[in-house]
Formats: C-alpha cells, structure tokens, sequence
C-alpha cells in the first residue's frame, strides 16, 4: 500500500524525474483528475478506467492528480479514500498524486501574467445578475477597470473565432468561443481558482497529451484550448466518452447521491465497469488482474459510441 503515502510532503523530486522521461517523443502521457468530494461511484469508475486502459494499450503513463481546489465541498479523508478505492481495484498509478492544493502560486502567477498581457479583467456581477444574460456574458464589466482584489471574480476575455478538436470519440467539435460562452471566470469571487485555469496549467506541467475524461466536459474544452493558446501551451489530444445517467438522465455524481462503488469486491466491479466501455471479459479470467490485463490487450477506444450518455439506471 505504499502508493497511498501522503505526496503532498515532498513531491517535486519524483514529479521532476518522472517529467523528464515523459519528454520522450511520442510517449503517451494521460491522467485521472478526480475531485475528492466524496468515494468512487460507477461514473468515476469508469472516467477512471477508460483513461487508464487507453494509456496502458499504448505504453503510457497514467498519472494522477486530486481537484481539491474547492475545500468547502471535500470531506476529510475523501482524497485517501480515493485512492484505496484505485489500489484495490488495480488501477496503480505511476509517480506521486498531483494535489492540485499544492499548486496556488503557479495558478497566481499564471494569472498574474495573463492580467498584465490584458487578457482579464475583474467582475463583480453577481450571479442572479449573470442569470439574467442568459448563458453566454454580455461583457458587463469588461471597461469598467475594476481592481483584481476585493469581492470581484477575474474573468479572460474571449475574442471571435471558432475554437475546435477532432476528437477520438465524439468526432470533429467546433465552438464560437465569444458567441457561446462569452468571457470566462478564472479565478472565483471567494478567491478559489477555477477548474479552466487550474486544468490547462497542470496538464501543460505535467506534459499531459492526452486527455480521456466524459462527454461533459467537451462543452469546457474550447476554454481550454483558448487558454492553452494564450499561454503557448501544447494541445493534448482529447477523447470523451459517454457519461453514465442515472434514472432522470442526470449524470451520475454525488451531487445527484450515486452510491459509492465497493471496491473490495474488485473483479465483478471492473465487469460490470467494463461493460460500459464496450469490453466483456471472458468468464475464465481470475482476479482483477486477469481482467486488467484482458482489457488492455483488447482495448479499441474507437468501439464506445459517440453519445454524450449511457443509462445506468440499474445501478444509480
């Protein structure tokens, strides 16, 4: 168990040592970026599995990283959890968890130098009043030369163009960043930093060029790429695959109270996981490391369905 030691005590050697080998050309590097606000349900499960058989099919490495940029909502204990959870099932990761807590004056500086290049600038719209815009930001506060500190959010200006991927799953994704989104929150009005900056930043540090996540998030996607621009940062290649839905075709989360998965019944577990990626192990496979090992060797990413959902209404 010694994958569960506490990394956030002295990563930056082994994080070092593992972004050196990862600067091999061609070599595959994907991630699991899990936000610690609660265990493992089957939709993580499965976020979690697809990434990592798409980077052990390619003889990669699958790194993980926690989201616990938002303390209010992370039980104590949720990250360790977590990773009990990716340990009994044999989902072994490879260098130190990336705790994304660990890395606010590199989210600080990053912001500070795109507010100097006059890419942001700060908002004190609340959100009633950001409701009534509809979904995309009308640009309220763009000349209103508000400090950066104080109860304002920062947010980056888009400009016109169409932001797109050719995506593994889901096919050619195009989005009009400014029309569809308008200009974008990257540093909250509590002060926490938003998933867009956060994401890019991590992803560019840890040499990130794949990204395997669900199908909700290729909405954010365009942001990323709009930012990764900016900061003249690599695109990774991206894949999204369907999300699972409960019985009210909402997506599976604790938000929506999807029940934690029992990760000490490992085989039937990843099975039943599996199933959802369009993998169905022989029935004479032994222990979770036998289907794991299967599944690598028969992995096609180009076998999901390129749909933003899939029912799980049995298991929600």
């Amino acid at each position: 168990m010694h994958r569960l030691q506490d990394s956030r005590r002295n990563p930056g050697k082994a994080i070092r040592r593992l972004n050196a080998q990862s600067r091999s050309p061609g070599r595959y590097i994907g991630r699991f970026a899990p936000s610690p606000t609660g265990p493992l349900h089957l939709g993580s499960l499965v976020a979690a599995l697809a990434s990592y058989l798409d980077a052990r099919a390619a003889g990669g490495c699958w790194l993980l990283r926690m989201e616990d940029l938002d303390p209010p909502r992370e039980p104590a204990g949720a990250a360790d959890t977590i990773l009990g959870q990716l340990d009994e099932l044999g989902l072994h990761w490879d260098g130190p968890v990336l705790y994304q807590s660990t890395r606010l004056e590199a989210y600080a500086a990053i912001l500070e130098q795109l507010w100097h290049a006059g890419f942001c600038f700060a908002c004190d719209c609340s959100r009633t009043h950001v409701r009534t815009m509809g979904s995309v930001y009308d640009g309220h506060c763009r000349e209103r030369k508000l400090p950066a500190g104080g109860d304002s959010a920062i947010r980056l200006r888009t400009r016109p163009g169409v932001f797109g991927i050719d995506d593994r799953i889901q096919g050619r994704f195009e989005q009009e960043l400014e029309s569809a989104v308008g200009d974008f929150v990257v540093r909250r009005r509590d002060g926490l930093f938003a998933y867009q900056l956060a994401v890019v930043a991590d992803d560019a540090m840890q040499h990130v060029n794949q990204v395997v996540r669900g199908a909700d998030l290729l909405d954010s996607t365009p942001r990323q790429l709009y930012l990764q621009a900016l900061l003249g940062y690599p695109e990774p290649r991206y894949a999204h695959f369907p999300v699972l839905l409960n019985a009210r075709d909402q997506k599976l989360s604790k938000q929506h109270f999807a029940a934690p998965v029992d990760s000490s019944a490992p085989e039937p577990l990843l099975r039943l996981a599996l199933e959802y990626l369009q993998l169905s192990p022989p029935a004479e496979l032994a222990g979770p490391w036998e289907v794991l090992d299967w599944a690598v060797n028969n992995w096609d990413i180009l076998r999901i369905p390129a749909r933003h959902g899939i029912s799980a209404r049995r298991h929600s």
